[in-house]
């Protein structure tokens, strides 16, 4: 018999928050039970197993973060929207680092389409429509916003910038505004 109010949504949750405290990648059935004081069979009845446990804390982190994203931009556009947009993934990934590695994690097609994914592609698209870039360079446009949000935020979680000046958010600063110039001055296709 499951334990009353342990239901997978609160098994995802607590898993996400437990990917926060010691790390995405340290989070096991075993580990979830001990932190919720509950037998390790008894998660068995809201998730399979390790890997979808795995799975339903990034489908949670990738549905939280869209959210942050989607408020962050709304009303906004252009450079205000880019600041917005890359400060909604930097503020969530320093508050919720385990989340955040979570929302990395590969999924498997079906729990991709599921996801909100979709709605993170969207969102960087709607950022970018104030840029003259035709459907080819948008999809590069994207790749770029992605890889360096994701990038930048790694280094800074490691401390990689945290003996060196300017000070990192500083340097976020000029960087996205100069993405945004990057973005304005898009090469044409060759």
């Amino acid at each position: 018999m499951a334990r009353a109010g342990l239901g997978t949504e609160s098994v995802a949750r607590a898993g996400a928050e437990l990917a926060d405290e010691i790390g995405f990648e340290h989070v096991t059935p075993s580990e979830l039970a001990r932190k919720l004081g509950v037998r390790t069979a008894s998660l068995y009845s809201h998730v399979k197993n390790a890997h979808d446990l795995r799975t339903r804390i990034a489908l949670l982190a990738l549905e939280e973060l869209a959210d942050e994203a989607s408020a962050a931009i709304a009303g906004r556009a252009g450079r205000d929207a880019l600041h917005a947009f890359a400060d909604a993934y930097r503020d969530y990934a320093l508050r919720h680092p385990g989340r955040f590695a979570a929302a990395r994690h590969r999924l498997d097609p079906e729990a991709a389409a599921a996801s909100a994914g979709a709605r993170h592609s969207l969102l960087t698209r709607a950022v970018l429509r104030d840029y003259d870039l035709d459907a080819a360079q948008e999809t590069h446009a994207v790749r770029l916003l992605g890889g360096f949000f994701n990038g930048y935020v790694q280094l800074e979680a490691a401390g990689g910038f945290s003996h060196s000046s300017p000070a990192s958010e500083e340097s976020w600063r000029e960087i996205i505004d100069a993405l945004d110039s990057l973005l304005r001055a898009w090469p044409a296709p060759s």
